[in-house]
């Protein structure tokens, strides 16, 4: 059976508990994602811990934000460690998106557009005026001229993104919250089978697995519930 399109986000407590879950859901899932305080408390080795004998795609969730030359350097320097997919803050510019796609050249980098627990408040007290679909829309269009193979957006915008970058960028979508989980953090979000419907091709799923008694079958019964869905 094909592991669903799912991104188990692991922010857990230690090292031992983000490979136990990984272990758990890999089974029922594409993709598990190491966030930046689990990254940076235990350093490359969480990759190898987290990634396990099985191979499963690991995406490293660092939102690079910086100059060019330091994204460069930040980007060649976790290539090694071969994630499928690394983050870097569209808002960072053309100059410096195109700097981690040509030193990262055979890990995916992902532009992530407005973060999911933004408000359309919050997006005009930092700048960004207008709707957030139009934010978001302007980022997309720029990350994907910059190279950028996938983009990260809410499943809000993810249908709007999807008409103004087309089929061949992959749009990965956190605040996914399957019906009756609550939303915690997360402004803008979707149930999976509403954000694959509507164009997301990696959805990002923490809590509502990694809280659950037993995160393996809870995986699984999202991975059905997509299953059926489609």
């Amino acid at each position: 059976m094909t592991p669903a399109p799912i991104a188990v986000a692991l922010d857990a407590p230690d090292l031992e508990t983000a490979a136990h879950w990984a272990a758990l859901v890999t089974p029922h899932v594409s993709t598990v994602k190491v966030g930046l305080e689990l990254y940076m408390r235990y350093g490359p080795d969480v990759i190898a811990s987290v990634r396990g004998a099985s191979g499963v795609q690991v995406f490293l969730d660092l939102k690079l934000h910086d100059i060019p030359n330091t994204v460069a350097g930040a980007s060649r320097a976790v290539a090694r460690l071969r994630p499928a997919i690394l983050t870097v803050h569209a808002a960072g510019g053309p100059a410096m998106i195109r700097a981690a796609v040509e030193a990262a050249p055979n890990t995916m980098i992902a532009a992530v557009t407005i973060l999911t627990s933004l408000t359309e408040d919050d997006l005009g007290r930092i700048g960004l005026m207008g709707p957030a679909d139009d934010a978001v829309r302007r980022l997309a269009a720029l990350s994907v001229e910059s190279g950028a193979t996938a983009l990260v957006c809410s499943p809000h915008e993810v249908s709007a993104v999807r008409a103004e970058v087309g089929d061949g960028i992959t749009l990965i979508t956190p605040g996914v919250r399957p019906t009756g989980a609550a939303t915690q953090d997360q402004a803008r979000v979707a149930t999976p089978e509403q954000a694959l419907a509507d164009g997301a091709d990696l959805l990002v799923i923490g809590r509502p697995i990694t809280d659950a008694a037993d995160p393996g079958a809870a995986a699984a019964a999202i991975a059905a519930s997509l299953r059926r869905a489609t």
